[in-house]
């Protein structure tokens, strides 16, 4: 995407185009939106080997490729979109629902999400992601394995 004029985007701009990178899968076109020392995080994410943050551009870059690239997920639509605006300029929070088609079973699926997006000079400098991961692993007949791996890292946390 062209850095020409990305100062003049609103944050409800750069959502627009979040979305559409997220559809396309685009991890370069999601990545242009973000400012070099942005911060991504996950808080609620539960996925075994899936960071909790990424820290940069190019970490999100990277991230979102590995992902998108070894994903059967394929979103085609997002609906149930409520942005609720912050008293900051700067700050919009996202209400959210993604669904699509898992194209190695062609099950359907529909989770619901929640953004805190910062963004400035038409920059993303600070997301917080939170996502139904439980919902999302049983979509990709993943839960077993992420309720398995929940419980080694629990486990892990918790040994001297």
């Amino acid at each position: 995407m062209p850095d020409t004029t990305s100062a003049d985007l609103s944050p409800r701009d750069v959502l627009a185009r979040f979305h559409r990178a997220m559809l396309d899968k685009s991890a370069d076109d999601l990545a242009d939106l973000y400012a070099a020392d942005a911060l991504h995080e996950f808080p609620f994410l539960g996925f075994p080997g899936m960071p909790e943050r990424y820290r940069g551009r190019e970490e999100v870059r990277a991230g979102y490729r590995a992902a998108w690239g070894t994903s059967p997920a394929q979103p085609q639509r997002i609906h149930d979109v409520l942005v609720h605006e912050s008293i900051d300029p700067e700050v919009i929070t996202v209400e959210q629902v993604v669904a699509g088609t898992v194209t190695t079973t062609g099950q359907a699926f529909s989770f619901p999400g929640l953004l805190v997006l910062r963004v400035r000079n038409g920059l993303i400098v600070h997301v917080r992601d939170y996502m139904d991961g439980l919902r999302v692993a049983h979509a990709m007949d993943r839960l077993t394995a992420v309720v398995a791996g929940l419980g080694a890292s629990r486990m892990e946390e918790t040994q001297p």
